[in-house]
Parts: structure tokens; C-alpha cells; sequence
């Protein structure tokens, strides 16, 4: 029984899923201090969500392969949610102008 071309596939050095790993603790950690020190407002949302986009790309790009994989797949994968949020932004931009309107017509 021949199983090399079982085990032949892509792999990458253990030192680069460790390192990740590590800076993804780091980016834990860095979260987790902007609820120690007690940050408030737009800045504390602000910190949590670039420390929540930085681990969610670092894991789609390291642990999901993305980081290897063509552009094409890159596309496919990733473009549809950044429609779906600039469509989110667009909706919720409206949505003040209509409430301002309501209260500006309707009082």
C-alpha cells in the first residue's frame, strides 16, 4: 500500500500556526483591556471591532487557507459579506434620514 500521495498535500511549518496563534492571544488580550481600563463610548466599540476583524482575518487567512488559495476563491468568499455590509450602512443611513424626517413632518 503506497501512501505517499496521501500525505503529500500542502503543509506549512507548525511555527507559523504558533505564531499566530500567539498574536491571536495578544489580540485577546488587547480586547479584554479595553473592558479593564474601562473605555467608553465610540472608542471602546471602535477597538472591539478592529481587535474582532484583525482575529477573524487572521484566522480565515491562516487556519482557512485563504492566504494560499486564488484570487478568484478570495472573491467568491469574501466580496458577498462586504456587500452585504456596505448594504447594511446604506439601510442604516436611510433609516436615521427617515426618523429625522418623521419627527421634522410629523410633530
Amino acid at each position: 500500500m503506497n501512501t505517499t500521495h496521501a500525505t503529500t498535500g500542502q503543509q506549512h511549518p507548525i511555527g507559523l500556526y504558533l505564531k499566530i496563534w500567539g498574536l491571536l492571544f495578544v489580540l485577546s488580550a488587547m480586547s479584554y483591556m479595553v473592558d479593564y481600563f474601562h473605555v467608553q463610548g465610540y472608542l471602546r466599540w471602535g477597538l472591539i471591532i478592529v481587535f474582532m476583524l484583525l482575529k477573524a482575518g487572521l484566522i480565515v487567512a491562516v487556519f482557512m487557507h485563504m492566504a494560499w488559495e486564488r484570487m478568484a476563491l478570495v472573491y467568491a468568499i469574501l466580496l458577498p459579506p462586504l456587500c452585504l455590509l456596505v448594504l447594511v450602512g446604506l439601510m442604516a443611513a436611510e433609516a436615521d434620514h427617515t426618523f429625522l424626517a418623521r419627527l421634522a413632518f410629523f410633530r
